[in-house]
């Protein structure tokens, strides 16, 4: 694939920081030994996510059981900056004082990459610049900002001050007004790729508040999506059929040409393999594949199902 004249290089953020460690401790020496099975154009700017039973964890329930030290370590290895989901939306002054999340923080910002945490809720961002002002601010999709005057208006926040904003995923096309956005907000926007919910669900969220109420420890009922498909769970295929889904030829040929650069992959609550799908989609090249493929699976440390 022949890069289009532009010096802007895609900068992705993956997940699993936690939940798929075993995966990248296998996949980043793979994209750092073999850089030609991989596109040029590209690069990984974080990888994100929440070890299991973060108070402050939002977006999906956390579940990485890595060590905290062995994952930064293994950003600091490969100039990763590690970023913490801390999206909760229900957090109460009291909340704030958490041993176990503060600890993180402690830690991530001490990181030779710079760290980040992705929040929902003014109060922790606010609680986080005080108290660890080298971790960047990452506004989340969590906010379901789907309205465009909305999401400008989280770009020119000053306090807190993000320097990531993702809106929501069924913003991703709307072309006119991205392209009059201001480049200092063009490159603080990330966009959320290859979201499979619904483009036409109006309980994300009321899911996300779920989530988070799971996190503070409530003993509530799951969430019960209607949506068509929905009990399938996630298909990749179908995130692919989703009106907002932002593939490598429209990243390379419509957004990096309009002065974009951050892309978003989700995927926490999924497993290894179908990340693993996402690795090869999004920074594979297809003639290697295959190779990179066989390296994974033939891992034995790994278990992939």
């Amino acid at each position: 694939m022949i890069m289009e004249q532009n010096t802007r290089v895609a900068h992705y953020h993956l997940p699993g920081l936690f939940e798929f460690y075993d995966l990248y401790k296998i996949f980043l020496p793979l994209f750092r030994e073999h850089r030609d099975w991989f596109y040029e154009w590209c690069d990984i700017a974080s990888i994100y996510g929440a070890p299991q039973d973060c108070l402050w964890g939002g977006g999906r329930i956390g579940e990485g059981r890595a060590e905290p030290k062995d994952v930064l370590a293994l950003m600091e290895e490969y100039g990763i900056s590690p970023r913490l989901t801390f999206s909760n939306s229900l957090l109460k002054k009291e909340h704030l004082s958490d041993k176990k999340c503060n600890s993180l923080c402690a830690l991530f910002e001490k990181s030779k990459t710079p760290g980040g945490v992705i929040v929902h809720s003014d109060l922790l961002a606010d609680y986080l610049q005080a108290n660890y002002p080298q971790l960047y601010l990452v506004s989340s999709t969590t906010k379901v900002l789907t309205s465009f005057d909305d999401f400008q208006a989280e770009l020119s926040r000053k306090n807190p001050e993000f320097e990531y904003v993702v809106p929501d995923f069924r913003l991703n096309k709307s072309f006119k007004e991205l392209a009059g956005l201001l480049q200092v907000h063009k490159d603080k926007t990330e966009f959320l790729c290859n979201e499979c919910c619904d483009f036409n669900c109006t309980a994300r969220g009321v899911c996300y508040e779920n989530v988070s109420r799971k996190n503070l420890g409530e003993s509530v009922a799951d969430h019960k999506c209607i949506a068509k498909d929905s009990q399938n769970g996630y298909r990749f295929s179908l995130a692919m059929k989703n009106p907002a889904f932002i593939g490598i030829q429209d990243i390379l040929h419509t957004y990096l040409p309009m002065g974009f650069s951050n892309f978003k992959i989700e995927g926490r609550g999924l497993g290894s393999a179908v990340v693993l799908e996402f690795l090869l989609y999004y920074l594979t090249k297809p003639a290697h594949q295959l190779e990179v493929r066989e390296s994974i699976y033939l891992d034995a440390m790994l278990d992939l199902f």
